[in-house]
């Protein structure tokens, strides 16, 4: 298949929206659709359903507290972004100074406590989808509908969706697994727009020595995070999931939530005809699986650190469609 670089296939994308929407008349027949919920019509949480207060506590009960690893990135103005396409790039602008209040004396506390006290503030302005942060099910749906039949005509308002939004992802504690799917070929980081499969994960276990199980956060680790500092190259063709890869995680694996070090969970161009974020659109809207992004994987691939208490929260945006995540991973005890 012909690669592209990210900017090459986010133009692509618009010129081919026309042929892919002629095309849907013909496939709709084998068109997917929306999952339901097996936890029932009002269900807004998906797979996240899997964590209750036995699996947090069994995890919690194996965790050594010796080592935490911070698995986010930093966030600074040129980080790797959505420009591309029209969304906001993060900005950081100081709203007070010290020097600044003593000339302004915006609290009108006048000179000699401005000087006295020296003040601080900024304000910051950013896309949902930047830096570690963490997919709300209403991210991405199939025909005007997200998980659970949800309806964008009766659910989704001017101030963002009444089902499914950020401010519904509780914190999650669970059992975490690394899959280093680059340790595992020998490079440091994929090839250009290498597309993960089923067999590269299954391969990497069976190296690592590690079996999934219900109820995991699973994280794959491409090595792009070692560009992260360069946003042209970090985004510049990337290495991405597979359709296949993501059924293997969920279906076969019994992933609650999956996650990776790149900029978008899948690569580009995608794997499907009809469907530009066919992996987004299968885990989000068909299996109810939040995705984290940008995570961090480097220091506990270095460790070889595979098994852990994944512990992470992200902003309660309400409505939101995604919400920025600090996640955290601690060893477990064998």
């Amino acid at each position: 298949m012909e690669q592209f670089s990210m900017s090459q296939w986010i133009r692509k994308i618009g010129a081919a929206a026309s042929v892919w929407g002629a095309m849907s008349v013909t496939l709709a027949f084998a068109a997917p659709v929306v999952g339901k919920s097996p936890w029932g019509p009002n269900d807004e949480l998906g797979r996240l359903n899997l964590m209750t207060a036995s699996t947090k506590a069994q995890v919690l009960s194996r965790a050594d507290g010796a080592r935490v690893y911070d698995l986010s990135v930093e966030y600074f103005v040129g980080m790797p972004s959505w420009h591309g396409i029209g969304d906001p790039r993060y900005q950081i602008w100081m709203t007070h100074t010290p020097h600044g209040t003593v000339v302004d004396d915006p609290m009108g506390v006048g000179h000699t406590q401005n000087k006295h006290v020296s003040y601080t503030g900024a304000a910051i302005s950013m896309y949902t989808h930047m830096g570690t942060h963490i997919d709300a099910l209403n991210h991405f749906g199939l025909d005007g509908k997200i998980w659970n039949g949800f309806e964008a005509r009766e659910h989704l308002g001017d101030r963002g969706w009444k089902k499914t939004g950020a401010e519904t992802i509780p914190p999650i504690v669970a059992r975490g697994v690394l899959i280093d799917v680059a340790a595992a070929k020998g490079v440091e980081m994929l090839a250009p727009g290498y597309r993960v499969t089923r067999a590269d994960l299954q391969e990497t276990l069976d190296k690592q020595r590690v079996k999934l199980e219900t109820g995991d956060v699973v994280l794959i680790r491409t090595g792009r995070m070692k560009l992260y500092d360069k946003a042209d190259a970090y985004m510049d063709s990337p290495p991405g999931m597979s359709v296949d890869a993501a059924r293997f995680l969920v279906e076969s694996g019994g992933a609650m939530v999956v996650g990776a070090d790149n900029l978008s969970f899948e690569t580009f161009p995608p794997d499907a005809d009809d469907n530009y974020v066919p992996v987004h659109t299968y885990l989000l809207a068909q299996q109810g699986a939040p995705i984290i992004e940008l995570v961090n994987l480097e220091a506990l691939a270095k460790d070889r650190v595979y098994e852990f208490a994944f512990i992470g929260a992200s902003l309660k945006l309400r409505g939101g469609d995604a919400a920025p995540m600090r996640p955290i991973a601690i060893p477990l005890r064998r």
